[in-house]
């Protein structure tokens, strides 16, 4: 299950987030095809925004083909994306990483900056 966190400062559309939340867990593998998405209601519950919010970001991930309604049994995961599994060793070294940046006293916004930069300079023209 994924548990969505809504971050109302970020100046992204509520239900983009959710869109983009669920893809990443897809591509980590924390959701599968045939897993089930939380119910609007059970979203609503956790982060108090509007239930039509939720539908919105379902619909969109349904017509991306990612999901798909099932009357009166929820929104099930169709299909995954290319996965980078949570426990890879590339999350690993990321990991340790992060954990040196940190160290040196780097904020979140300049390790932000940082690999933005370098996702730039190696993932040039690529839109995934």
């Amino acid at each position: 299950m994924v548990d969505y966190r809504i971050d109302r400062r970020s100046g992204v559309a509520t239900y983009v987030q959710i869109v983009q939340q669920t893809k990443q867990a897809l591509r980590l593998g924390l959701l599968e095809p045939g897993d089930k998405l939380p119910t609007a209601r059970e979203v609503v519950e956790a982060t108090a925004i509007n239930p039509n919010t939720v539908l919105k970001a379902y619909r969109e991930l349904e017509r991306e083909g990612l999901v798909e309604a099932r009357r009166g049994l929820g929104t099930f995961v169709r299909r995954g994306l290319n996965t980078a599994p949570a426990d890879s060793p590339l999350r690993a070294e990321l990991d340790a990483w992060a954990v040196r940046a940190r160290g040196a006293g780097l904020d979140r916004d300049d390790v932000d900056a940082l690999f933005t930069s370098v996702l730039d300079t190696h993932f040039k023209g690529d839109e995934s």
